[in-house]
């Protein structure tokens, strides 16, 4: 049986081994997300991070971060990064994770949440992409967001600096 909750202290270390195995060898990986989730975590920055586990191990986690918005809507968020152990991909472990943090986030007031990432997946969970909100150079339809309450912002979105971490 899978239960989420809130990161620990005595947490991080199986994070960062669940992160960099999750990612190891993905195509679009930097192969920086534990460092990015360090980094946002040291910065406290990290407003979100959810753990996953089963028999009390930890298989999964995500992480959900303020952003910025050139016109300068607040209460915003970015999703991810968002990892499973490699042999418990495909489960439906990231969709808890997600799905939970989202409601968490609403629950907390946020005002929406983006994401860059797969179109096909992220659809699941309400996320579109919308030409007036936009990420560096990345195509359209890979930045995608989800407007919790109020009108959906305009402009450049920027990460914390967290996410530069190497």
């Amino acid at each position: 049986m899978i239960t989420l909750r809130a990161e620990m202290p005595a947490d991080i270390d199986r994070i960062r081994e669940v992160t960099t195995a999750a990612f190891e060898g993905v195509e679009h990986s930097s192969g920086t997300e534990a460092a990015i989730i360090d980094a946002l975590r040291t910065a406290g920055e990290l407003t979100l991070s959810l753990v996953a586990l089963d028999n009390g191990e930890i298989i999964g986690h995500v992480a959900f971060s303020p952003i910025t918005i050139e016109s300068g809507a607040e209460e915003w968020f970015g999703l991810g990064p968002v990892s499973v152990r490699p042999d418990r991909q495909g489960q439906g472990i990231g969709r808890q994770l997600i799905t939970s943090g989202l409601a968490q986030l609403k629950t907390q007031g946020a005002n929406g949440c983006v994401v860059l990432g797969d179109p096909r997946y992220y659809a699941r969970f309400g996320f579109t992409n919308d030409l007036a909100l936009r990420y560096a150079d990345v195509p359209a339809e890979y930045f995608q967001r989800i407007v919790f309450k109020g009108a959906s912002p305009a402009g450049a979105v920027a990460y914390h600096t967290g996410f530069d971490a190497a």
